[in-house]
């Protein structure tokens, strides 16, 4: 057959049939064909990343869930300032209280993932309010992206000064000769202060209010003046005035004592044993964050906690420092949100919306 006079007939000829140099050519043929196709590949996918645009090129919101001056806020804005002069871009702290931090998590859950908007996530937030709120407009794990630990502080019981005790012992002794006339504040109803007073009146066997307020803002002047009968309170936001001597401080609610004041005992070693309520602080963002952004938010929280001024800083106003990554952040939500679970169920608390 004459290959050159008839080339369609190639095609349809068995590959075996094919004269060697015919089969080197189409070999060669396809080869160059697959680079092409390859190098073509590239080229899109580079196009594609280039014009994607860079992160950050906008200010950047972090959601506090609290009115200001209180851990999750002190957190924020030291985020805030330190990725300001890293990014070359505005960040922003912007507070949105209210619903035991449902109305600020809520706002971010609803927000695009674009690493624009991110929250100051709360052991309320991620691990109470799912179980307190009989109807949630935002999964409390699901809806949001984790990128790192930030931080825990124990709680503090403080008391009137004014209530006449001066310890755990002789607060419960009073409370249990006037049930339900002690007062208890805390920023706000399922927050991981109000659950340390419901756990406080489980195990001690007593009766006492509870009084929510929007924030510690509030709260502390009322404990101060009298209004209320007790508090407890994140140990970083009441050190100033324990240490002012205008309240009196009867216990931390971590099973360990605080480095930040270690003359203040225990609940537990005073005889609730095993009390353990610690609040805990976390950097998320909406769920379907992209990897590359969750990744670049962890290191900046890290590098941001790991230096050295910033820790010692936040330590000395009782707020230890502890950024994770994401998945250790995930796990402690799950086992976290178990816990108190069980808490809000004995204690027989729920809130209808």
């Amino acid at each position: 057959m004459d290959l050159v006079a008839h080339p369609l007939r190639v095609l349809s000829l068995p590959v075996f049939l094919l004269p060697k140099a015919v089969k080197s050519f189409f070999a060669t043929f396809v080869r160059i064909a697959l680079l092409l196709s390859v190098l073509i590949g590239q080229q899109a996918n580079a196009q594609v990343k280039s014009s994607a645009p860079a992160w950050p090129s906008q200010a950047i919101k972090i959601i506090v869930t609290f009115t200001p001056g209180g851990a999750p806020d002190i957190l924020a804005r030291v985020l805030a300032q330190s990725w300001q002069e890293k990014l070359g871009v505005p960040v922003l702290v912007e507070n949105r209280p209210g619903y035991g931090g449902n109305i600020g998590a809520d706002f971010v859950a609803k927000s695009d993932p674009d690493g624009y908007t991110l929250l100051i996530g709360t052991v309320g937030i991620h691990a109470i309010n799912g179980a307190l709120y009989d109807k949630m407009s935002y999964d409390p794990i699901k809806d949001f992206t984790p990128i790192s630990f930030l931080a825990r502080t124990p709680n503090v019981l403080v008391v009137n000064k004014g209530l006449g005790v001066s310890n755990m012992r002789e607060l419960i002794e009073l409370a249990k000769t006037k049930p339900n006339q002690l007062t208890f504040g805390s920023s706000g109803t399922g927050t991981s202060l109000h659950m340390s007073g419901e756990l406080f009146k489980q195990m001690a066997g007593i009766e006492i209010r509870h009084i929510p307020y929007k924030g510690r803002a509030q709260s502390l002047p009322d404990l101060v003046s009298g209004r209320i009968s007790m508090l407890f309170d994140n140990l970083s936001s009441s050190l100033p005035l324990i240490k002012a001597g205008e309240v009196q401080a009867l216990g931390v609610t971590t099973l360990k004592r605080s480095p930040a004041a270690p003359e203040i005992p225990t609940l537990s070693e005073q005889g609730l044993h095993g009390f353990e309520a610690t609040s805990w602080f976390s950097l998320v963002a909406p769920a379907n964050l992209p990897i590359a952004l969750q990744k670049r938010l962890n290191n900046l929280t890290r590098q941001t906690l790991s230096n050295s001024e910033v820790r010692n800083k936040l330590l000395e106003g009782g707020l230890e420092p502890a950024p994770s990554s994401p998945q250790e952040l995930s796990k402690l939500m799950q086992s976290e949100a178990a816990k108190w679970a069980r808490v809000i169920h004995e204690s027989g608390v729920k809130i209808e919306q």
